[in-house]
């Protein structure tokens, strides 16, 4: 394949992508919904076809528009496609880094094709930049290397071999290295071709994978939501018994005992019922994060559904399960609520028991909640345990 067909075969490859992303968010926005397709990677393909395009009409456009100008938006594409793989890592301020690069990348090549040095110099400037850019991607991919996902790993290294070809080529279109170019007997050509083939593949595997890491990363939020709380972001009760499954088997064994709390805030449909269900999800969610403030790190805490909370108390007796019961029933009641239309007092009653050796999760939450009902019945405000039963 020669450079003029690959030439346009990046091109057609890219607008072939734009277009099918300009239907898909068609699509999307007609009915009614959010078309998750990041902003700046479709930024990152729009400038990418376009430079092909002006690249694909050297020699009957002006050098202007097919060297600088081109390799100026190419540049800018690769970038692009480099910011949207940050802004994907979770990390914004890709600005304060990539745009300086860029403007230094576009400065240099422009430089060198305004003081008219060797075709390999300007070629050689271009490559170094891509190869920048690549890697700059790739980094962004790389971050937590342990943790990420075989996709992942696998497009850091593909971007990183693909971005080393780029940069060979380019070094290898120096004049200065041309003489030990030929001394190994390796032919120009195939070097212009293996860059021009190493630029397609990083097309085809940005392209590819940007896509399926999107789609990684909404199955991965669809799998989350399946056992976590939306609105207060601990486990809901599918989590929360999920947590619990190992406890109710280690309290079979001899050794510390693991207490059981059900939470439930006093009077929490008045909430809802005069200040609106915004408030009511703060309140919960203000509840939660005092809460946590009185926990450890190894307690559980999870939504069971409504205003009722459970917390699970590793190695943790019935005495100080109390105890925290009631650090978190004065917690709650210390912390009013700011509301828009009002400041909201609330407090909460608790069940507190402990897990027995012959206890499956529906007799270990039957116990708490007769506990919790004991405290609404006393009064509400106030923590009640679970008769212990005495051998």
């Amino acid at each position: 394949m020669d450079s003029t067909t690959l030439v346009l075969a990046l091109a057609l490859g890219n607008l072939s992508l734009c277009a099918a992303l300009f239907f898909f968010e068609a699509g999307a926005r007609r009915s009614g919904q959010r078309a998750r397709i990041h902003a700046t990677w479709r930024a990152a393909k729009q400038c990418q076809a376009l430079a092909w395009l002006l690249l694909y009409g050297r020699g009957q456009l002006p050098d202007l528009v097919t060297l600088p100008l081109a390799n100026a938006i190419l540049l800018a594409g690769f970038a692009l496609d480099a910011a949207a793989l940050w802004e994907r890592a979770g990390r914004r301020v890709w600005r304060r880094y990539l745009v300086p690069a860029l403007g230094a990348a576009i400065g240099v090549y422009v430089t060198v094709w305004l003081l008219r040095l060797p075709a390999g110099v300007r070629i050689a400037a271009g490559a170094a930049a891509s190869a920048l850019f690549f890697a700059a991607g790739a980094a962004a991919l790389g971050r937590g290397w342990s943790a990420g996902s075989p996709l992942r790993r696998y497009l850091v290294l593909l971007m990183l071999a693909l971005a080393g070809v780029v940069l060979a080529r380019g070094l290898l279109s120096l004049p200065a290295l041309a003489p030990l170019v030929a001394a190994a007997g390796v032919e120009p050509l195939a070097v212009q071709a293996a860059g021009g083939i190493a630029l397609y593949l990083m097309m085809l595997g940005n392209a590819f994978g940007y896509l399926l890491l999107a789609r990684e990363h909404e199955h991965g939020e669809l799998a989350r939501l399946e056992v976590v709380d939306p609105l207060t972001d601990v486990p809901n009760r599918r989590g929360f018994y999920t947590a619990l499954t190992p406890w109710l088997a280690l309290a079979r064994r001899p050794g510390l005992p693991t207490a059981l709390i059900i939470l439930n805030l006093d009077q929490f449909k008045r909430v809802n019922d005069s200040y609106g269900h915004p408030a009511g999800d703060l309140v919960l969610k203000a509840m939660v994060d005092v809460c946590k403030k009185q926990l450890r790190d190894s307690d559980q805490m999870g939504r069971l559904g409504g205003a009722e909370f459970a917390i699970l108390l590793p190695r943790t007796g019935l005495e100080d399960a109390a105890m925290v019961a009631e650090r978190i029933r004065h917690a709650v009641a210390a912390q009013p609520v700011k509301a828009e239309k009002a400041v909201i007092n609330l407090t909460a009653s608790l069940g507190v028991t402990t897990i027995r050796a012959d206890d499956s999760t529906v007799s270990l939450f039957k116990r708490a909640d007769e506990a919790l009902r004991a405290a609404k019945q006393a009064g509400r405000n106030r923590v009640m345990e679970a008769e212990v039963i005495k051998l």
